[in-house]
């Protein structure tokens, strides 16, 4: 974590900023370092939801902070990581999300503004965070139709492939959309705005049917869930006249019948909060298909393929991605925690235990090895010296920005820009969430299989 506050101390060369980190090269040009993004693309609220996240550790659970004790960093005596100075970096990063509030071009409202925002409301009472919060909520509500039940993803698809440009004919929806739903939810709870709510509940049940394929399986359940299992098309092409699916295809798996892995968490984790929310079983059962799907697709490997389906050519370079790991692992471990309140004590354990083995496995695989530390610098002030923190490579000049390596954020043949093999942004956001819901959880951090 000393990384990820060194990267937002450097990156941060003004105030707010105006990019974003987005992924970190495991090769070529830019090995190491963020490559950073413009402030309004959809990934830019990971970065701050980080670094809320490690204030979210720091107030709420210090004592599993190893490099802290109460607040004063182990071994570096006077010197202690101040809540009040992380949260001033936090509300920086968070600054430029207030003003995206009100945009009605963009699904992602959620992944844009809730990372960071909600923890900024929930850990200091700011009321000008949850007033982001109702407000992107409903900019989000405004891309529903009522004819398709159903929220618009994208308003066009301009491929090297595929190319959807009429709005007027074409209603495009992706199973990320799943995972924004959450703010929804929460806006509706927080403004007495049932609408949301239902708008959100409605999207959900469309997409049951939409972007959900119902699987067989002659292979003993690996989680014990006896149901309908399912796996995901990345992308449907609704007619908005009709409300009837013109065509399923992906943009950022294999082939449009492939099985792309983080479409596949996307859909576990949106379906876990979705039932968390309503308490609608239909929902539950679909998180539970869709996670023992991934389980089975997974197999015995320890690290996630970036789709299921995609030909290995080369088994010792095998195109991974951490992410779709790190996502579905907090699919299954809110899944465990909905099977323990509805007295499901066996599955639920099951569920637990593999989101554990997930994240395990992303430590034991993809956590980068470079690393960096705290460390006491004297600077010269006036007449006189002062120590200051500084974070500092353990080993000079080996160095990477992110937390885990190997995830890939597009590798689809006709991508107008294919990238995989690199740290990526979200991968350490949905590390770090996992990790405070297990202490939220009170779960013990040797618990085995």
């Amino acid at each position: 974590m000393c990384r990820v506050l060194l990267s937002a101390i450097l990156i941060l060369k003004q105030s707010p900023p105006k990019v974003y980190p987005e992924f970190v090269p495991q090769i070529g040009a830019g090995y190491g370092r963020y490559t950073l993004r413009e402030a309004d693309f959809w990934t830019c609220g990971f970065f701050p939801g980080t670094l809320y996240s490690l204030l979210e550790r720091l107030s709420r659970y210090p004592h599993a902070i190893p490099f802290v004790r109460g607040t004063q960093i182990d071994g570096l005596q006077g010197l202690e990581l101040s809540q009040e100075n992380l949260l001033s970096l936090c509300r920086t990063w968070a600054e430029p999300l207030h003003s995206m509030t009100g945009r009605t071009d963009t699904h992602d409202l959620g992944f844009i503004v809730q990372p960071a925002l909600q923890l900024d409301w929930e850990l200091t009472g700011n009321r000008r965070s949850l007033n982001s919060l109702i407000t992107a909520a409903n900019s989000l509500a405004t891309r529903y139709d009522e004819k398709v039940r159903a929220i618009r993803s994208w308003d066009l698809i301009n491929k090297k492939d595929l190319k959807i440009i009429s709005m007027d004919e074409n209603f495009i929806v992706i199973i990320d959309s799943l995972c924004n739903l959450d703010l929804l939810f929460f806006a509706s709870t927080h403004s007495d705005s049932d609408r949301l709510a239902l708008i959100a509940k409605r999207h959900a049940k469309t997409l049951l049917h939409t972007h959900l394929r119902p699987e067989s399986s002659s292979a003993p359940s690996r989680s014990k869930y006896q149901g309908q299992l399912y796996s995901t098309c990345h992308v449907a092409n609704i007619d908005p006249r009709t409300g009837q699916v013109k065509g399923r295809m992906t943009a950022q798996g294999y082939a449009n019948d492939s099985t792309w892995s983080r479409g596949q968490a996307w859909a576990i984790l949106g379906y876990a909060q979705t039932y968390n929310w309503t308490k609608d079983k239909t929902f539950l059962d679909a998180a539970c298909g869709l996670a023992e799907y991934f389980l089975q697709r997974l197999g015995s490997h320890h690290e996630v393929p970036w789709d299921f389906d995609a030909p290995v050519e080369d088994p010792e370079h095998l195109v991974m991605d951490s992410s779709a790991g790190a996502i579905a692992a907090n699919g299954m471990l809110i899944i465990s925690e909905a099977l323990a309140m509805t007295q499901q004590p066996i599955l639920s354990k099951s569920f637990q235990n593999y989101a554990l083995r997930l994240v395990k496995n992303l430590l034991t695989y993809s956590l980068a090895e470079e690393k960096a530390r705290f460390a006491i610098a004297s600077r010269q002030r006036g007449t006189g010296n002062m120590d200051e923190l500084i974070v500092e490579d353990v080993i000079p000049g080996r160095y990477f920005d992110a937390v885990l390596k190997n995830a890939t954020a597009n590798n689809n043949v006709g991508a107008n820009r294919r990238y995989w093999n690199h740290g990526l942004v979200y991968a350490d956001y949905y590390l770090m969430r996992f990790g405070n819901e297990l202490l939220r959880m009170n779960i013990d951090r040797e618990a085995q299989d």
